[in-house]
C-alpha cells in the first residue's frame, strides 16, 4: 500500500488584518508560511514524507488460507517528526480511511467496506497512535468500532527503513457481528475442502516506512 501522510494547519489573518492594505496582508502571510516550512524542515525524519506501506493479511477457510490487502491512504494527525527514525515513529497519531482499502479485487474491496466496516459503529476511519517501548518492541493503540485497544508489535530499523509487525484479533473490538456479516456474504468463497465456510478473526499487520 502506498500511502501519503498529509496534515498541515495554517491560521491567517484576524478581523483587524482585513482592514489593512492587501500588500501588508500578503507580506505577513508569506512570512508566516516561510517560518512554518522552515520549522518543519528542521526534522531529519518526517513520517508524512516517507514511503509508507500498510499491508494486512486476513484468513479464510478451515485451512486458514491467507488473503492479503493494503490501505492506500494514511494521514498523520500529530507527531511524526524527529531527529531519528525511532523518535519520528514514537507518538505518531494517524488515521486511515477505510475507503482506501485495496486487495486487487474490487468486488472483495466493496464487500469488506460494506459488510465488515459498514456494520461497525462510525468506522469510516481507523485511527490510532504508535508508541515505541524499547529497541525492538512497541504498542499500537488502534480505534475501531468505537473502541480503542492496544496491540503489541515488534519492529526493526535497517538503514532508513522502519518495519513493524503485529497481529490483532478483531473480536477485541466487538467485531464479531461484522465478521459474521462478511462471512455470510462471502459464504461460498470462504468454504474450504471440508465444506466449512470460515472467516478468521485474527489479522496480521506488516507496516513499513522508508525515509
Amino acid at each position: 500500500m502506498k500511502k501519503t501522510f498529509i496534515i498541515s494547519f495554517l491560521v491567517i489573518a484576524t478581523a483587524f488584518n482585513f482592514t489593512a492594505c492587501k500588500s501588508d496582508v500578503k507580506k505577513e502571510e508569506s512570512t508566516t508560511e516561510d517560518s512554518i516550512v522552515s520549522k518543519k524542515s528542521e526534522a531529519a525524519f518526517v513520517v508524512a514524507n516517507a514511503k509508507n506501506e500498510i499491508n494486512f493479511t486476513a484468513y479464510k477457510t478451515s485451512a486458514k488460507v491467507p488473503v492479503g490487502g493494503q490501505f492506500n491512504k494514511v494521514d498523520v494527525i500529530s507527531g511524526g517528526e524527529g531527529n531519528s527514525i525511532k523518535e519520528a515513529i514514537n507518538n505518531t497519531q494517524f488515521s486511515i480511511p477505510v475507503s482506501s482499502i485495496f486487495t486487487k479485487d474490487t468486488s472483495r474491496d466493496y464487500k469488506i467496506k460494506k459488510f465488515f466496516f459498514g456494520i461497525m459503529a462510525d468506522t469510516q476511519l481507523l485511527s490510532g497512535k504508535l508508541m515505541i517501548t524499547d529497541d525492538v518492541n512497541g504498542i499500537a493503540e488502534i480505534k475501531m468500532n468505537g473502541i480503542s485497544e492496544k496491540v503489541p508489535f515488534t519492529y526493526t530499523i535497517v538503514d532508513k527503513t522502519f518495519n513493524m509487525q503485529a497481529s490483532m484479533d478483531v473480536n477485541n473490538w466487538n467485531a464479531s457481528a461484522a465478521l459474521e456479516s462478511l462471512n455470510k456474504i462471502c459464504y461460498d468463497l470462504h468454504k474450504g475442502a471440508d465444506g466449512v465456510s470460515k472467516t478468521w478473526s485474527d489479522v496480521a499487520l506488516n507496516i513499513t516506512s522508508t525515509f
